[in-house]
């Protein structure tokens, strides 16, 4: 027995296929980015003593899945000289991107973050300190 599918089932079933299609693509990018704000919440700093670090040029990154950055940080004589952004992926944080400037500035990478920019902004100052570290996960 042939039985006729009516194109009113077939564009419900198109219309119900299409929604859940979107449910999963939007769970999923709830999930990266509730993992992300995470990642951000539980990060912890240390107090670095820039007189300790030998001279030298320090390359380190931090990444969150949504926001990674990796800097080269220039030491000299116990000196925070200069820390170079080579690269900034964020979401809405290129305002957190003079923070380097406020480190070197201050000689100490414990400096505030950028107001509507703090994601990044902790984001950067991890990379900073994974590369006077040496810890680079």
């Amino acid at each position: 027995m042939h039985r006729k599918i009516s194109k009113k089932k077939i564009i419900l079933t198109v219309i119900a296929v299409i929604v859940g299609i979107g449910i999963i693509i939007g769970f999923s990018i709830f999930n990266k980015y509730k993992s992300y704000k995470d990642q951000v919440n539980s990060m912890v700093f240390q107090d670095i003593d820039i007189s300790a670090i030998p001279d030298g040029v320090y390359i380190g990154e931090s990444d969150t899945g949504v926001i990674y950055a990796k800097v080269e940080v220039t030491v000299e004589n116990g000196i925070l000289l200069n820390i170079n952004l080579l690269e900034h992926r964020h979401e809405r944080g290129e305002a957190a991107e003079v923070i380097v400037d406020h480190m070197v500035q201050e000689q100490n990478i414990g400096v505030d973050a950028i107001s509507s920019a703090t994601n990044s902004s902790k984001v950067i100052r991890m990379a900073v300190e994974n590369a006077l570290t040496g810890n680079n996960h």
